[in-house]
């Protein structure tokens, strides 16, 4: 009997930092998706509640104001995924924030400031619609679009100090004794990774709103208040597309000059050398040898600083001691998110391309039900496009949490039980996610029923009150 228990005792105890490392990656992943709508959707919000009161666009108020309704849905959601977020770091990787909590979590101080300064204005923003003097309630929403950049801007710091760790003293056994919250916050990477998650967050934001009118442009719905809808979220997606590929640029070639075995496994380089070529696809093996693919040659080092071009020099996986690099199945995956981000990021900015043509000759978006197509599968294609570049972040870091001062395995819980978080998170998330799907799908089609411009104060669409029923509200308030 005791040999029995023993034995199934055994079968739960495994190996916690895969688990670890898992949960964080997908709860990360589902939570990224709603960050572009938290940051670009208040900005795309003004803009139409701007063009409503201009020019007096009763479509344009209208589309205003139910955007401010899917807006406050997906604020919430992501109110709490992104919490769930935040306890994670102490419960999966304890000691981790042991060691780094000090500095760590200096930027996320000010990311919670943000993000209650953005809660209160979404309310007044929300319920201020005629309660508010209009152009009053359009500067409200302008406190909304701040604060939503300057949260992302916050965590997106503390990610970068884990590329880039700066702003402590350590002991002689390595504890962190002091603290420079400056250094902290506005470390090496942090200019480029900032701009490139906040461009990021415009350009999802835009294409994923713009390609559910798409959509319904698609199946009939071609009247002014779905054009609008379109034509103001793809703009926004397509103006941002060409600013990312070259803060794209930039941020590659600092990680080439700062982290150069992650710029290794994104170029698939197995060995320092010059001339090395940009290799389309393609995968590492255990032997270190590079099969398959598209090798256009010298490229890479050419990218890398064309001062120098062909014969820049690369420093390849092998400048490194085995365990102080990402491992061969880490390389493979960072290398396919790397042409995955920048293959789906070119079609995406082609589209872009295509949308300012037509606008430019025609003074009108293309009118060709393949380009709606593809805008439909813009928003699907700008995530996938976000979440393989975060992968080649965090999973190009490997095997380092802190770049160069404390590897993943050193940071996460010894609790051999952490696997049962991990799939009561995949079954919480997984209901959070079909529940958020279902009210933004109701509410939809409850706008689709209602007439225009409505004064239903709840994030939930309009309901069945007749006018005359609000009116004889209005009267006993």
């Amino acid at each position: 009997m005791t040999a029995t228990l023993s034995a199934l005792m055994a079968v739960f105890q495994v190996n916690p930092v895969p688990w670890a490392r898992a949960q964080m990656a997908f709860t990360l992943a589902f939570h990224i998706i709603l960050v572009p709508l938290g940051v670009s959707w208040a900005f795309m919000t003004l803009i139409a509640n701007y063009r409503g009161l201009r020019h007096n666009d009763r479509d344009a108020l209208t589309l205003a104001q139910r955007w401010s309704k899917y807006m406050a849905v997906t604020f919430a959601v992501g109110a709490v995924t992104g919490t769930v977020l935040t306890f994670e770091f102490g419960l999966l990787w304890p000691r981790f924030m042991g060691r780094w909590g000090e500095a760590f979590g200096i930027p996320f101080a000010f990311e919670g400031l943000f993000f209650f300064t953005e809660a209160i204005f979404i309310a007044i923003y929300l319920f201020g619609w005629r309660r508010l003097k209009p152009w009053a309630h359009f500067w409200t929403g302008v406190p909304i679009v701040l604060a939503g950049i300057f949260g992302s801007i916050s965590v997106v710091a503390a990610n970068a100090w884990m590329n880039a760790p700066a702003g402590f003293t350590l002991d002689s056994a390595g504890n962190v004794i002091t603290v420079d919250p400056i250094q902290v916050i506005f470390n090496d990477s942090m200019p480029w990774q900032a701009a490139h998650m906040l461009v990021a967050a415009y350009l999802v934001g835009g294409f994923l709103v713009a390609s559910v009118y798409a959509t319904g442009m698609l199946r009939g719905r071609r009247d002014r208040y779905h054009y609008i809808g379109f034509v103001i979220a793809f703009t926004v997606g397509a103006v941002a597309t060409p600013i990312q590929i070259g803060i794209g640029d930039g941020l590659a070639r600092w990680v080439y000059s700062n982290q150069p075995v992650k710029f290794a496994a994104i170029e698939l380089v197995p060995t320092t050398s010059n001339d090395v070529p940009e290799t389309l696809l393609g995968h590492l093996n255990d032997d270190g040898t590079v099969s398959g693919g598209i090798p256009i040659p010298g490229l890479a080092s050419w990218l890398s600083d064309p001062s120098t071009g062909r014969a820049t020099v690369v420093q390849g996986l092998d400048s490194v001691p085995p365990d102080q690099r990402p491992t061969v199945r880490q390389t493979n995956i960072v290398h396919l998110c790397w042409d995955i981000m920048v293959g789906l990021g070119t079609l995406l900015f082609l589209l872009s391309v295509w949308y300012a043509v037509s606008w430019i000759f025609r003074r009108r978006m293309p009118a060709s039900k393949l380009f709606l197509w593809l805008a439909a599968a813009s928003g699907v294609l700008a995530v996938i496009t976000m979440e393989a570049g975060w992968v080649v972040t965090e999973v190009g870091r490997q095997p380092w949490i802190v770049y160069n001062y404390m590897k993943v395995e050193d940071a996460a819980t010894a609790n051999t039980g952490v696997w049962i978080t991990f799939f009561a998170v995949v079954i919480l998330y997984a209901l959070v996610g079909t529940t958020t799907i279902l009210v933004l799908r109701g509410m939809s089609r409850r706008f689709r029923m209602a007439e225009g411009f409505t004064d239903h104060d709840t994030p939930y669409g309009p309901s069945e009150l007749t006018e005359a029923s609000v009116k004889s509200e209005e009267t006993v308030g």
